[in-house]
């Protein structure tokens, strides 16, 4: 597995200031992703334990309020392991921040029944189409992402969104069919 880069201090993917990591590779290739620098699953580094341990060291300061990690896909079948590795350790050594991923996948028919679930707070899900791109949209590019609250709807057993605008979030529940 590869990653892109790390940003030390990213205000741009999630709530407050956040260490992120872009995993290398993605078979989706949306039309004019916004990232398509990390679709080539040869590119990038190497991503290994030195790799978890820096970010860990990163996410220690205490303005950090937590890990969002994008691609590239961090949750294909080629990347999944690693990006479970990488949240785990992540949750164990920080409980209270927030994992935040992006990835192409539904949670209802890809995620759901992953480790990975049991450590993410919140999962944007759904390829980017360019044709329902908006860019008024917080966090996600087109209209048919969704950003989901995971732990509340493992809890409640089935999607709860989060509808994020500058000002605050409002939770609206979708059953999972």
């Amino acid at each position: 597995m590869r990653y892109n880069k790390i940003r030390k201090m990213d205000i741009s993917n999630g709530p407050g200031v956040r260490v992120s990591i872009f995993m290398q590779g993605c078979a989706f290739n949306c039309k004019n992703c916004f990232n398509p620098e990390t679709h080539d699953f040869s590119s990038g580094k190497e991503f290994t334990d030195e790799t978890i341990q820096h970010i860990l060291s990163l996410a220690s300061l205490d303005y950090i309020e937590g890990l969002s990690i994008l691609g590239g896909e961090p949750l294909h079948p080629k990347n999944i392991e690693g990006t479970t590795r990488l949240a785990r350790s992540f949750k164990k050594r920080f409980p209270n921040k927030s994992i935040w991923v992006w990835s192409g996948y539904l949670f209802d028919q890809y995620v759901i029944d992953k480790e990975i679930r049991n450590y993410i707070d919140v999962l944007v899900d759904g390829t980017y189409v360019d044709e329902l791109r908006n860019p008024n949209l917080v966090f996600r590019g087109s209209s048919n992402q969704r950003i989901i609250d995971i732990p509340s709807s493992l809890k409640e057993n089935k999607i709860v969104e989060l509808h994020l605008d500058s000002e605050d979030m409002k939770k609206k529940e979708v059953v999972v069919c």
